[in-house]
């Protein structure tokens, strides 16, 4: 693959889009050309930081003009798998908000286009492996501080349920909580322990919403099998009655670290004689366009991504597998891509 020296980028949805429009321009190597929202005002106000670059109210503005090398889309969870495709089959690199795609047939359409283009990087906005709480824990499992890992647990507490029930997410025809919130989750475990999950059973309901425009569930659990054995649960709550925060648990034969709202703990010892180690790292918003600049470095010099194309289709693909077995009722196998594997 040649690296280009410079890249043109293009967003659409300048929600969150706001911020990857912000690190491109910010960017010594890049150049914001077109900024997409449908919400004419919003783009207006985003437009004005940005006097030089192109604005529209049409995505295929952008997924077809052949001076855009790298496409971030932060459009409405639908619309996600359609454009991804777009810029794909364009040849265009693609970084995208979680999640990559809604269903089954949009990932594999996805998957087939990316084996059609092999050039093409991809990477999706997964941020908490960037946050140097989650980055130190690495360490300590790689380096065998807490022994052979057995069962890891993940909660996505969302905190903010209004955004079911008045915001877009209760609009659109299908929102998923997996997909938009557990995602993190999964690719966090799959991160820190480096295991390949090959089949899941999940549960949910919608007690928190009930009555309300979300239609959907708001809370949806998921036990995971991993093919070396390790175990996992998964959790996305929307409905929680707290801040918005994330709950993680690691345990290995010789030591368990846990992470809620009020910091990290490192258990050295089933003895409760011995003292628990506190980890309070940085945890902040901060951290989040690390992945964005990792990905930009990653097309322009070919250093590696935070987050791989490989990594965004593996998440995804275990993400499917849970919205399937809610339907279902039963263990569902993850069906991962075949052009990253």
């Amino acid at each position: 693959m040649t690296s280009p020296r410079y890249l043109r980028a293009g967003v659409i949805g300048l929600g969150v889009g706001a911020r990857h429009a912000a690190i491109y321009q910010a960017h010594a190597r890049c150049t914001l050309g077109t900024i997409c929202d449908i919400d004419e005002q919003r783009l207006q106000e985003v437009g004005a930081q940005h006097p030089d670059c192109r604005l529209t109210t049409d995505a295929a503005d952008i997924l077809s003009d052949p001076l855009i090398d790298v496409v971030s889309i932060a459009s409405y969870d639908t619309h996600h798998g359609e454009q991804v495709l777009a810029a794909v089959n364009a040849g265009k690199h693609v970084f995208v908000e979680k999640p990559l795609c809604l269903t089954d047939r949009e990932f594999e359409k996805i998957d087939a286009a990316l084996c059609a283009h092999p050039e093409v990087q991809l990477s999706s906005n997964l941020v908490l492996r960037s946050f140097p709480q989650f980055q130190q824990l690495r360490q300590r499992i790689q380096s065998g501080a807490l022994g052979r890992l057995f069962h890891l647990e993940g909660d996505y507490n969302y905190g903010r349920v209004e955004k079911l029930t008045a915001g877009w997410r209760g609009q659109i025809p299908f929102y998923s909580v997996s997909h938009g919130g557990a995602i993190h989750l999964i690719d966090l475990i799959m991160w820190l322990s480096g295991g390949r999950i090959s089949a899941v059973v999940a549960v949910g309901n919608q007690i928190t919403t009930h009555g309300t425009q979300f239609k959907y569930p708001d809370i949806v659990t998921a036990l995971l099998k991993f093919t070396d054995g390790k175990t996992a649960k998964v959790t996305a709550n929307f409905g929680c009655a707290t801040p918005h925060h994330h709950c993680l648990a690691v345990h290995g034969v010789a030591g368990s670290f846990k992470h809620d709202f009020l910091g990290g703990v490192h258990y050295h010892s089933r003895d409760a004689a011995i003292p628990v180690e506190l980890v309070n790292l940085n945890y902040d918003a901060s951290f989040k366009g690390n992945v964005q600049r990792a990905f930009v470095s990653r097309i322009l010099d070919g250093t590696p991504a935070e987050v791989s194309s490989a990594d965004a289709l593996n998440a995804m693909a275990v993400s499917l597998a849970v919205e399937r077995s809610l339907s279902t009722n039963v263990w569902e196998p993850v069906q991962y891509a075949r052009s990253h594997t």
